[in-house]
């Protein structure tokens, strides 16, 4: 009896010690992530701590500057440039930018109802996808013209294309494979690390064959079958933050681009001031 009194009173202690954590995070948290957000983070196992997927750290060959008020939700590579598409109510928007200077040569603001989330260019149309609003956002990839809207249903995070259809990922360890004209769902996979299912996927984007996905909170990217959902490797991001400032008030790693032509990886974050143009280190 004594034993379990002891250990009653030893939960409440650190439970109660966690809610004085997580009110303390509430005062004094000057990032914009919600405090519950970080107090999940703290206490969640690294996906790189219980994998025997091969991990590739990074090494950056360059870097440029980046908005650091855009809230970052697709990025990809096309003809030269970066397109970026960044979230939030009201904040939402589509932008064609310099990679060297990262200004703004081309953007839209969209329409306060939308929250703005993952981007893809297939056969001259832009596809950006909204959040919660299930409406996917289709435009003329030169003037940004809207085409059409096509309703889904669920969440829209990420957005990629293999060059034939789209792949949409959802926030958790299933990405489905969509129909361009109609965005019907013709396949999907579940991602999984041994038989471990991989939760939080959130942008996309398809490089030599594989699906690389950030791992929304964590600092890593995982390379993904395309074929059965395997992870066959993961890369680790996290160095990247020894190149910010020390005072930046940044969100979490989103934004992967592929430019296929001259093999160059460009990855960024959520109000992060830099974009990254990385190599895998061998």
């Amino acid at each position: 009896m004594a034993w379990r009194i002891m250990g009653h009173r030893i939960g409440q202690a650190i439970r109660l010690a966690a809610k004085i954590f997580l009110i303390f995070l509430c005062i004094v948290w000057p990032g914009p992530s919600y405090p519950e957000d970080i107090f999940q983070q703290s206490f969640r196992v690294s996906p790189l701590l219980k994998t025997r997927a091969p991990i590739s750290s990074v090494v950056v060959h360059k870097t440029y500057p980046h908005n650091t008020e855009a809230y970052t939700q697709g990025l990809l590579y096309y003809d030269g440039y970066l397109y970026e598409s960044t979230g939030l109510n009201g904040k939402s928007s589509l932008a064609r930018k310099e990679i060297e200077t990262g200004k703004s040569l081309q953007e839209m603001k969209i329409s306060g109802q939308y929250f703005g989330e993952g981007i893809a260019l297939l056969n001259k149309k832009i596809y950006q996808l909204t959040w919660q609003n299930e409406t996917l956002l289709v435009y003329d990839a030169r003037s940004f013209r809207e085409v059409k809207r096509i309703k889904y249903r669920g969440e829209g995070w990420g957005l990629t294309t293999n060059g034939k259809l789209l792949l949409m990922s959802d926030g958790s360890s299933i990405i489905t494979f969509h129909d361009p004209e109609t965005f019907k769902i013709l396949r999907e996979i579940v991602v999984r690390d041994g038989d471990i299912r991989i939760e939080r996927l959130n942008e996309l984007e398809y490089i030599k064959g594989e699906i690389w996905a950030n791992v929304y909170q964590d600092d890593v990217v995982a390379r993904i079958s395309p074929a059965n959902g395997r992870v066959i490797g993961w890369v680790d991001l996290s160095s990247l933050r020894s190149y910010l400032p020390k005072n930046a008030q940044v969100d979490v790693i989103n934004g992967i681009a592929y430019d296929a032509k001259n093999d160059r990886i460009f990855v960024t974050g959520k109000f992060w001031p830099k974009v990254f143009e990385i190599r895998l280190r061998d």
